[in-house]
């Protein structure tokens, strides 16, 4: 929390496929002289967070629903909830188990369902790639494959722009965990009514491009659930780090309004 600044709340930050807590680190100095503390956590299997590195069991959506729970518990909620992509999808799953320790929802470029149909090609050639090759390979073969203003991204939601960093984090992680993910994000149901019927304010958060989803499905996803909608020009599926200003304002915009709507 910012010196000075008035306490407003909490918020939970889970980040994307390939992603990392560290995503989220342009975020967490503007909103916290909004009032915010955020606390942004790696999910089980991704860089700093233990898991196993063959049992894709162990990343079954409801196993990483449970973990945010967990995480909600130890954190001693209630907070706001914000899920980047994957993270949406894993946020969504915790939600629907039980949304009592969330005082409202985002939903950062993640949309109703599956992604796109060229994300899923994206996605079956790195679980091809790992049946075959070790972290290290896989990573070289990316930087070898991607056009070099692309190279910063191994699969779907790396963020930060250091390759070394990127390198390390992506090295961190178990391949079971990209494996069993990276399968959810191909075949995730549309669970859109069934979040629309939990009592929490919503905020459907996006950058002005987007392949992973369209903008239309997010656009129509907003109206289903109700939810305040925020289009950030500039971005594309990382606001967070594509335009970290613009992207703290929104956040800490909707969660002042909810506050508001409390009192």
């Amino acid at each position: 929390m910012a010196p000075g600044v008035e306490p407003r709340g909490v918020a939970l930050l889970l980040p994307g496929f390939t992603g990392s807590k560290e995503d989220f680190n342009p975020l967490h100095v503007p909103l916290a002289e909004r009032g915010y503390r955020t606390v942004a956590v790696d999910g089980r299997g991704q860089f700093e967070s233990d898991g196993p590195a063959a049992d894709e069991s162990a990343y079954a959506q409801e196993e990483l629903a449970r973990d945010v729970l967990a995480q909600v518990e130890a954190i001693g909620g209630p907070v706001h909830l914000l899920g980047h992509s994957l993270g949406g999808q894993i946020a969504r799953a915790a939600v629907l188990l039980d949304h009592t320790p969330f005082v409202s929802f985002t939903l950062m470029s993640s949309g109703p369902a599956q992604i796109s149909t060229s994300q899923q090609e994206r996605v079956k050639l790195l679980r091809d790639a790992l049946a075959v090759m070790g972290m290290a390979e896989v990573w070289a073969a990316i930087q070898a494959m991607e056009p070099p203003e692309e190279t910063d991204t191994p699969a779907l939601d790396a963020g930060l722009d250091d390759r070394d960093d990127l390198r390390r984090r992506w090295l961190a992680t178990k391949p079971a965990q990209l494996l069993a993910t990276g399968r959810q994000l191909c075949a995730e149901p549309d669970r859109v009514a069934e979040l629309a019927a939990v009592p929490l304010p919503f905020h459907v958060l996006s950058g002005a491009l987007d392949d992973t989803w369209p903008l239309p499905l997010l656009d129509e996803m907003a109206v289903r659930l109700k939810a305040h909608r925020t289009v950030v020009e500039g971005a594309e599926h990382s606001p967070n780090t594509d335009r970290p200003a613009e992207t703290a304002r929104a956040l800490a915009g909707f969660w002042d309004g909810v506050a508001g709507r409390a009192a």
